[in-house]
């Protein structure tokens, strides 16, 4: 068991210094800060004092020596725009952010599975092809054009609800949506193909063949053993609240992390993007550690094979 948590955590790691120096090569790569912040029309001097200000006049390398060891230390950088830590930054912006997360979460489950179980129970039924041509389509269709599509109904059509900001719950409620619908038809898919596949196991037909009622095989048996895959879908879900919420945000002008990820990339704050990718990929190696955690516990077969291996 040491050895399985010490590969996971070891990858974990790996992964988030990966991100890391990807993201800190390509802000550098992507265009002068300094020019962007001051404008085009500063003069080359004003230039050069910001760049030696914030250390973009040393060699790639050495920045990224200094941005590691600041990261080691704890300091995230600051904002060059606005002066106060990026740290500061993002998390004033998290509650926002996690207000339309949550709930988006929430719904993604409390649709998906459901509808995959019945899916897979009714196979080749006209419900089963009612939830795939669903989830199909809720797959498919950019999130923006979901929720521009769902703004022109509610808000602009039928008046019903508020098509941006954030001074209600109301004002959650399609933003919640237009991220919990793609997550459900995914899960719904995902759910539907891992039932199928456990209800033809031997073990089922075992099950039902030594007269336990249906219900009772579907909940004890089947269940579990198809929550096993399952589980690797909802933990990629997780991982990617913050990222799935960015155009979201930005459509229904919801001050969240996600939004502040759109200013700071067009402002070039490189403290900020870096701060919130960093805070992203630390949210998908921890949901997807959890998971692997997850999977030894439900199968201990996995934790044999990574002991064996």
């Amino acid at each position: 068991m040491l050895k399985y948590a010490a590969i996971r955590a070891l990858r974990a790691f790996v992964t988030v210094a990966l991100v890391v120096t990807f993201a800190f090569v390509v802000l550098r790569m992507s265009g002068d800060p300094s020019v962007i912040i001051l404008g085009p029309d500063a003069p080359p001097d004003a230039i050069a004092r910001f760049r030696k200000e914030w250390g973009l006049d040393q060699p790639i390398w050495v920045q990224y020596v200094d941005y590691v060891r600041a990261i080691l230390r704890g300091d995230l950088g600051i904002s060059m725009r606005d002066g106060r830590p990026a740290i500061e930054l993002v998390a004033e912006r998290i509650p926002a952010t996690l207000a339309l997360t949550l709930p988006a979460l929430l719904l993604k489950l409390a649709l998906g599975i459901p509808a995959g179980v019945l899916a897979a129970l009714n196979r080749g039924t006209g419900l089963d092809r009612l939830v795939m041509v669903a989830s199909v389509l809720g797959f498919s269709i950019p999130g923006f054009v979901l929720a521009l599509w769902l703004v022109l109904l509610f808000s602009v059509t039928l008046g019903w609800l508020p098509s941006g900001g954030q001074d209600s719950w109301r004002h959650a409620i399609l933003p919640v949506v237009t991220l919990g619908l793609g997550g459900a038809a995914a899960l719904a898919r995902f759910t539907r193909s891992a039932m199928l596949e456990v209800l033809g196991r031997p073990f089922i037909r075992t099950a039902s063949a030594k007269g336990l009622p249906w219900r009772s095989v579907v909940v004890g048996h089947a269940l579990p053993n198809a929550a096993i895959p399952t589980v690797t879908l909802i933990g990629f879900l997780v991982g990617s609240l913050i990222a799935g919420a960015v155009v979201v945000e930005s459509v229904f002008s919801w001050p969240g992390v996600g939004r502040l990820l759109v200013v700071a990339v067009s402002n070039r704050d490189l403290a900020v993007v870096q701060c919130i990718l960093l805070l992203v990929a630390a949210t998908m190696v921890t949901s997807n550690l959890i998971v692997d955690f997850l999977y030894g516990a439900l199968d201990p077969r996995l934790r044999s094979a990574e002991a064996h291996g």
